[in-house]
């Protein structure tokens, strides 16, 4: 009797299994923010084109006025035609690589969902870019313009290659890659937001550039609850800079009252916007954070 042979992992940032269930999903955005090319959103304005695009595997809630009925006799599985007049979205990926991501997991949480979302929209005749700040001089490292299953390959091997070591901010981040990204549709920002600079002008620019911002902020677990006890020496990870605390225990407090109100102007922001915003701990698993709670909020379907 012959044994089964395990499936290859195509990347060690998604198993198999997620990797299957994510190329079933879609993402959402609150606004059609699109460009007039080859997609899976509809422009809205009625009419429709003779000209057949691709394939892809029917999701819950599709129109079923767009399944392929002979291929659904052969193969008993439906699968959704697309057509030239449905507009494509353009995902930016923003993937904050500064020092503070090294700690608790958070840079590899974050080259996770980097990965899923970049599936979903590839998956979805989307075209992807993703930045990645990468050194000291601001200067992120990036994948523009992808589409297509064949770029899935091209943008694993990308964030595989990815590592949380330079000092860029999101304010860098986001003006870095602005300078050369054209076309509207959603970006997604994956970062601890611990950083100095003014998020509110970013987000701005994002959304002047017409880009629905998927905003996740990702923290470690000693972050979200520090359990600090007498004197302690705290040690900025990006600039090197120390401070002593006596009894730090006391100002735990307050700690926890700046990380909230953070927390509430982020989620503030990005409403003020029409995006998206979500806090989470690196201690979860990608499926956790993708199944449990953002598939839950609507971000994916």
């Amino acid at each position: 009797m012959s044994e089964a042979v395990a499936k290859p992992q195509l990347t060690p940032l998604l198993s198999n299994e997620t990797l299957a269930r994510v190329e079933r999903l879609r993402l959402c955005p609150n606004r059609r923010l699109t460009n007039r090319t080859r997609g899976e959103h509809s422009v809205g304005t009625g009419g429709a084109s003779i000209d057949f695009a691709d394939y892809r595997d029917y999701v819950a809630g599709d129109d079923i006025r767009y399944v392929d009925w002979n291929i659904f006799a052969r193969l008993q599985r439906p699968y959704l035609k697309l057509y030239t007049h449905e507009e494509e979205l353009h995902v930016v990926v923003l993937l904050d690589s500064s020092l503070s991501m090294r700690s608790e997991e958070k840079f590899e949480r974050a080259r996770q969902l980097a990965a899923a979302f970049s599936v979903m929209a590839l998956r979805g005749l989307e075209r992807v870019s993703l930045f990645s700040g990468s050194d000291s001089a601001g200067s992120p490292a990036l994948l523009r313009n992808c589409s297509g299953r064949p770029a899935t390959r091209k943008v694993f091997e990308f964030l595989e290659s990815c590592s949380a070591v330079g000092s860029t901010t999101v304010d860098d981040l986001v003006s870095s890659s602005l300078r050369v990204h054209r076309g509207r549709g959603v970006a997604i920002v994956l970062s601890d937001f611990l950083t100095t600079g003014d998020v509110s002008r970013s987000f701005n620019l994002l959304h002047s550039a017409g880009l629905e911002i998927f905003a996740v902020q990702i923290l470690g677990p000693n972050e979200i609850d520090p359990d600090l006890t007498g004197d302690v020496r705290l040690v900025d990870s990006e600039t090197g800079r120390s401070l002593d605390v006596s009894s730090a225990r006391d100002l735990l407090d307050l700690y926890h009252e700046h990380r909230v109100a953070q927390q509430e102007f982020l989620a503030s922001q990005c409403r003020r916007r029409n995006g998206r915003f979500e806090s989470v701990s690196s201690d979860k698993t990608l499926e956790t954070i993708l199944f449990e709670k953002l598939l839950r909020r609507g971000w994916f379907r």
